[in-house]
């Protein structure tokens, strides 16, 4: 039995938070993901899962049992860590969290780069707009929008976040091309149905604030989306520089309103100060910061 192996399921299930979703992660079968948990059961004497039709929760001797694993396993990275440490060249798994956004438009580009450079080094490089939990799900490096809120991480300033509004010459020629924010009102806007909560971009014209339009004409939950509807003519979008840059150079898309633009954001990539002596991510901390970088080391 491999119970190290065992431990890591068991982890991945407590996480993920049910034997299929732990499949999915550890790319095995939900059948063969209870096989490991039966297994460590049967070696421990213990049931650690309470099982029910709708879920699976954690025993009480399953929680400690839990906690404990989680320990265990952090202890054989540091072990294996330090002898990637030792290596002077880089090599090994090399796992990244990046927004969707700015990670497959810049981010994915530049990977794809740094592994042609090192051949020795894998690179799984996973697009969330949620904030992962850099140790606890084993992330060696993390690309993050905002304010940075872990002091305790590593952050080296990137290029900023910038948006964009933009529609097609056609459309405006057919609308006119607003002036100021206030003009918004009259025209076709496309929204982000995060927009839709409230926590969109502010927009500034002078000393007044304007919220992009809740009545907009089409909504999407993908930014890729919004931009498709609007190289179709459908209105005005409002969206990352680097997902419009392209539609912006070939001038299938005009800038407008770049008066009235929000505030950019902060860019950093962020790190454990400890796992900066793995050569695979001092390579890449180097290689982003000197591609993207704004704080010139």
């Amino acid at each position: 039995m491999d119970k190290l192996r065992n431990m890591e399921v068991m982890v991945a299930v407590v996480e993920a938070g049910s034997f299929a979703a732990a499949a999915r992660q550890l790319q095995i079968s939900a059948v063969m993901v209870g096989k490991h948990i039966q297994q460590l059961e049967a070696h421990l004497g213990a049931r650690l899962f309470q099982r029910s039709t709708r879920q699976n929760s954690l025993t009480e001797v399953g929680a400690a049992f839990y906690e404990d694993s989680k320990r265990v396993l952090e202890q054989v990275r540091w072990a294996e860590s330090a002898v990637e440490r030792s290596r002077a060249v880089p090599q090994g798994l090399l796992r990244v969290s990046a927004p969707f956004t700015l990670g497959s438009h810049v981010i994915a580009p530049l990977v794809a780069e740094f592994l042609q450079r090192h051949e020795q080094v894998r690179v799984d490089l996973q697009l969330t707009d949620s904030v992962v939990d850099m140790a606890g799900e084993g992330f060696d490096a993390a690309i993050r929008i905002g304010r940075i809120v872990d002091e305790g991480l590593v952050a080296r300033s990137l290029r900023p976040y910038r948006m964009v509004i933009a529609a097609t010459p056609a459309y405006l020629a057919r609308h006119g091309t607003p002036q100021g924010a206030a003009d918004l009102a009259r025209h076709q806007c496309l929204s982000h149905s995060v927009w839709q909560r409230r926590v969109e971009w502010t927009l500034r014209d002078g000393d007044t604030e304007f919220f992009w339009p809740e009545n907009a004409r089409f909504v999407c939950n993908q930014g890729d989306g919004l931009r498709q509807a609007a190289l179709h003519g459908l209105g005005l979008v409002m969206q990352p520089e680097v997902l419009l840059a392209d539609d912006l150079a070939s001038g299938a898309l005009v800038p407008v309103l770049q008066h009235c633009l929000p505030a950019q954001r902060d860019v950093h990539l962020v790190y454990a100060p400890d796992r900066r002596q793995l050569p695979k991510l001092a390579r890449f901390v180097e290689y982003v910061v000197g591609t993207l970088g704004v704080d010139g080391h």
